[in-house]
């Protein structure tokens, strides 16, 4: 008996995907970081493609057509360089990485594009303008996933880093790669001095070291697995839906 999901390409072969015509492409989109003490270098990557995964299945479960590439393990770190074997992807390389990717969704006529984002460090908005042009035949998006349901109702404090929101995400995901939370650190972290980062309206990006000690920003000691659960289970579903739509969207018509 075969577990193949027919929307995940890297479970997928050459017989299955030679009869399919998918419509939407998936792209989960992470980074390879340091995630305080007691979450792995790859949460970020776990995250995208556990969301994009279950996102898709709840879209091809309502016989629509999307299907999720491998998950691109390489973020936006400038800011952690002194962090041991943070893996840094410069945003002109993620340009050149994803103008590849849209060039064959393109060549394909998949004329739709979901990038499934897990790092804050990741902007993608810019590079969709670009590509618009490059390939205007092709509708890009990117999607957030931590920010399609609001953290605040399923945690006590969700956090920005490693804190709560993704170490009961990890806790759900794989419990086996989570440290004991007595072994974590509590994300305390240090503000800009200038009211204008404070407040969001002046952005820059921060010295990670000069902001926390344990890589951390947000305590993650009140996690669960149990909030991870009903937290992933309400992101995939707005995400699944949000699939659906975008299959049936008219990419002519998208407006009201």
């Amino acid at each position: 008996m075969t577990n193949i999901r027919p929307y995940v390409l890297a479970e997928c072969n050459w017989k299955a995907v030679k009869e399919e015509t998918y419509s939407v492409a998936v792209l989960p989109w992470g980074a390879t970081e340091a995630h305080n003490y007691h979450l792995p270098y790859a949460t970020d990557n776990i995250q995208a493609e556990y969301v994009a995964i279950k996102a898709a299945g709840v879209a091809w479960n309502n016989n629509t057509k999307p299907i999720v590439l491998p998950t691109i393990p390489f973020g936006v770190n400038t800011g952690q360089m002194d962090i041991p074997l943070c893996i840094n992807m410069n945003p002109s390389t993620q340009y050149a990485v994803l103008k590849d990717v849209v060039q064959v969704l393109d060549g394909h006529n998949i004329q739709k594009l979901v990038i499934l984002n897990a790092h804050g460090g990741n902007n993608f908005k810019q590079m969709i303008r670009e590509l618009s042009l490059e390939y205007p035949k092709v509708f890009i998006c990117s999607v957030n996933w931590w920010q399609v349901a609001d953290g605040t109702k399923y945690f006590d404090e969700p956090g920005d880093h490693a804190g709560e929101l993704e170490t009961a995400v990890m806790q759900y995901i794989t419990p086996n790669l989570v440290l004991p939370l007595t072994m974590a650190g509590d994300g305390s972290a240090k503000k800009f001095k200038s009211k204008g980062f404070d407040e969001g309206w002046a952005t820059t990006q921060r010295k990670w070291t000069s902001v926390t000690k344990d890589t951390g920003v947000g305590n993650p000691k009140m996690a669960t697995p149990e909030k991870g659960s009903r937290f992933l289970k309400v992101v995939a579903q707005k995400i699944g839906e949000f699939i659906e739509e975008l299959h049936h969207v008219d990419l002519k018509n998208m407006y009201e």
